[in-house]
């Protein structure tokens, strides 16, 4: 068993030690389309185009196989009333949305709705805010992020982002992180006076602070190069005890694991 990196006032987090688990998708054609080929096809889609071809071969399986191995974090709260430290684990993918083969592969931007849809189908579910923090912290790869500045929206700079991306990585295997602004649930959301919004947050420096705050500006269709969709696994294991992340996110205590006090409302976005 890992043991925790250490104690905080309220929250101790810590990666797991060597533990994966292997989610479940449709087994590929024998002729799938590579993460270039993607990025050639959709280079002139508007966001509705794009969104449409990427759901279509994610969720055909059009995976690299790395993707499919998610990786556990660790993390453990202090039960307040009773002083009880508890703990939990969930199972995140080890890098942003992707697709193509372990030859040829990339990492794609889309629209949170689409997200949704591909997380619902692999039984997964988006991070929400403090996930986003405890998956940098237990990340092998951290990476200084790269903001671009013209054309932010256009599948030709995604494509140039993922490069640069690789260009950084150098071919170092692991959990990654700060590479991308996260995708998140939040119930800030629901309660935004602006309909049809999008929640972002992270895209951490190496000092370990985000660049972005949690952010509801953007309209929901609205995608650019800099937002990846990182997709954890329903089932939570807390305290030894499989449990849905619905569940956890409606236990008075245990939703601690999930969020901050103030962000446990529930939102999903709809396809």
């Amino acid at each position: 068993m890992c043991k925790a990196a250490g104690l905080l006032s309220f929250c101790l987090i810590t990666a797991a030690c060597s533990h994966y688990k292997n989610i479940s998708v449709p087994l590929a054609a024998s002729q799938t389309i590579t993460g270039s080929a993607f990025y050639k096809t959709a280079a002139a889609f508007n966001w509705q185009q794009r969104d449409s071809f990427a759901v279509k071969e994610i969720l055909s399986g059009n995976l690299p196989s790395f993707f499919k191995k998610f990786v556990a974090v660790s993390t453990s709260i202090i039960d307040s009333s009773t002083g009880k430290i508890i703990h939990a684990t969930y199972y995140v993918s080890p890098d942003y949305l992707s697709i193509g083969t372990d030859n040829d592969w990339a990492r794609i931007n889309i629209t949170p709705m689409a997200a949704q849809k591909i997380a619902d189908s692999f039984n997964c579910f988006l991070p929400t805010r403090k996930m986003v923090d405890a998956i940098y912290k237990a990340a092998l790869v951290k990476l200084e992020p790269v903001p671009m500045y013209a054309f932010r929206d256009s599948t030709p700079t995604m494509y140039q982002h993922h490069l640069i991306i690789e260009g950084q990585r150098k071919g170092r295997r692991g959990l990654i992180a700060g590479i991308k602004k996260d995708v998140v649930i939040s119930g800030r959301i629901a309660r935004d006076v602006k309909p049809d919004r999008v929640a972002i947050y992270g895209w951490h420096k190496l000092d370990g602070k985000p660049i972005q705050q949690l952010y509801t500006g953007h309209v929901r269709w609205y995608v650019d190069y800099s937002q990846g969709i990182r997709l954890v696994y329903r089932k939570i294991k807390v305290e030894g005890r499989w449990m849905d992340y619905t569940e956890v996110l409606s236990h008075p205590v245990y939703k601690q694991f999930l969020c901050d006090e103030d962000w446990c409302d529930f939102y999903r976005y709809v396809y």
